[in-house]
């Protein structure tokens, strides 16, 4: 018969001698079960190990969520921005503003051209530029009785017309002699027909410098124009006397920068008293 005792076993032999071979066996099962034990104690402390850093995380994700969320729903709401409104549009009159006033309105008639008629206003200072061509000015007039500073047949239609005053200049250069008259009329129209009558011829004005010249039937160079309610007539030629002929070109320069200054002069007579009139208060 066999005994167990203390996990041993008995097998047959002198009177219970153990068996060695067989105590052998167990001891090495027991060491197999331990290292399994142990080894499977440490894979499970592994995973447990595991689970609980992913644990952390999650849980520190988590948290940072909640701090996140949590700011951002302490932060305050953005402000309501205004609803688009529609600014005042800018007005406009509807009523057009005047036209500024036309200077030839202010010389083509005495009612308007109320500024000064003088010598001086038409042809100031001494001197005459005309680009780089200088003129030197001799002996002026002013009279009245318009007949008096002319020659033949125009001092007669100078009058009919109705002409008030003759303002005269004469001016020089290189030989040349010219004297340029302006004849005042009421009327543009007077002016006109005063040019288009015009016979005989502006009487030359010596003086100051200026010896006689264009007289005793000496052949001078002769012109007539108007613009508003003025007529201005050119009378112009050599001093020594020598006739004038087309070929005298030096002769016509000068007419045409004297006949050219006067128109200009007539015209700013009209801009600067429409000018006056556009800033006045009752414009």
């Amino acid at each position: 018969m066999s005994f167990g005792q203390g996990g041993a076993s008995w097998g047959p032999g002198d009177g219970g001698t153990p068996d060695w071979a067989a105590l052998a066996d167990q001891s090495a099962a027991r060491a197999r079960r331990k290292r399994l034990l142990m080894i499977g104690g440490g894979v499970l402390a592994t995973v447990a190990i595991g689970a609980i850093v992913t644990t952390a995380v999650v849980t520190s994700n988590d948290n940072g969520r909640n701090k996140a969320d949590k700011s951002a729903s302490q932060l305050p709401a953005p402000a309501e921005l205004p609803e688009e409104t529609s600014a005042p549009a800018p007005s406009f009159s509807s009523v057009a503003p005047p036209p500024p006033p036309d200077p030839k309105e202010y010389i083509s008639s005495a009612e308007k051209d109320k500024a000064p008629v003088t010598v001086d206003g038409f042809y100031p200072g001494k001197r005459l530029a005309m680009g780089d061509r200088l003129y030197l000015k001799g002996a002026t007039s002013s009279s009245a009785k318009c007949a008096t500073g002319t020659q033949g047949a125009l001092g007669t239609v100078l009058t009919n017309n109705g002409c008030t005053q003759l303002l005269r200049a004469t001016y020089r250069k290189d030989g040349v002699a010219m004297t340029v008259g302006v004849a005042v009329f009421a009327t543009e129209a007077r002016a006109k027909k005063a040019v288009d009558q015009a016979s005989g011829g502006l009487a030359s004005l010596s003086g100051e410098g200026v010896g006689a010249f264009c007289r005793g039937g000496t052949v001078c160079l002769r012109t007539s124009n108007s613009y508003g309610r003025y007529a201005y007539f050119t009378i112009g030629g050599f001093e020594n006397g020598k006739r004038v002929t087309t070929a005298d070109n030096a002769v016509y320069a000068v007419n045409k920068d004297l006949t050219n200054f006067t128109f200009r002069q007539i015209h700013q007579r009209g801009r600067t008293q429409a000018s006056q009139a556009a800033a006045a208060p009752n414009g």
